[in-house]
């Protein structure tokens, strides 16, 4: 059985459930409360950095989405999220870990949370924060997505990318980014959106949403 460690608005767990509803996979959900620091109690004995998703399996604990998802593609190939061309699957893992990488930790709740209760930053500041980074990320996601996409991040399948792309672009949303910018980025959002197995993973389907 697979115990997923997740909070509903966790963008590094959206990805893995995205991952886990494409390939039919079940598992039982664990909900930690990031905004109550539910991960600085016995959740450590878990996974030491207290973040989120933790993945548990028979074999044991993966942590960092990116590893749980090679992980989950590895165990359940079918049907596929790494590209079955070498060179097309590395450029899906290049937009991937952009978004994961360059954009996504400069924005999570930690560190808006360090702007705000320890360098005494106003919400404003904090937001603008958000909005700067996001719109660095995004600019240069945007190009990326110029030389590659099709009807998907790359040409016409989905792989790995649209679950990273998907919850970022939630997250921005949610903190009321302009996106007007970024057409590719928006529809290839809003064409995975409107996949049927998408509608399990979304943050407000979860149980402690």
């Amino acid at each position: 059985m697979i115990n997923l460690f997740t909070y509903f608005r966790s963008t590094a767990s959206y990805r893995v459930r995205l991952a886990l509803a494409y390939k039919g996979i079940a598992y039982s959900a664990n909900y930690i409360n990031l905004r109550e620091n539910e991960q600085n109690k016995q959740y450590k004995d878990i996974n030491p950095s207290g973040l989120v998703p933790v993945l548990q399996t028979d074999l044991g604990i993966i942590s960092q989405s990116l590893a749980i998802l090679e992980f989950i593609e590895k165990q359940y190939p079918t049907p596929p999220l790494w590209l079955d061309n070498p060179f097309e699957q590395a450029q899906a893992m290049a937009i991937a870990q952009s978004i994961c990488c360059d954009i996504h930790p400069l924005n999570n709740l930690r560190v808006l949370k360090y702007l705000t209760n320890t360098l005494k930053l106003s919400e404003e500041q904090k937001n603008d924060w958000y909005h700067h980074w996001i719109h660095e990320g995004f600019k240069a996601l945007e190009k990326q997505l110029q030389q590659t996409s099709g009807n998907f991040c790359i040409k016409n399948t989905i792989s790995v990318a649209e679950l990273c792309l998907v919850p970022q672009v939630y997250n921005a949303n949610r903190f009321g980014v302009d996106l007007g910018d970024y057409p590719i980025i928006r529809r290839i959002n809003e064409l995975v959106l409107e996949q049927e197995w998408t509608t399990s993973a979304v943050p407000e389907a979860q149980a402690d949403a």
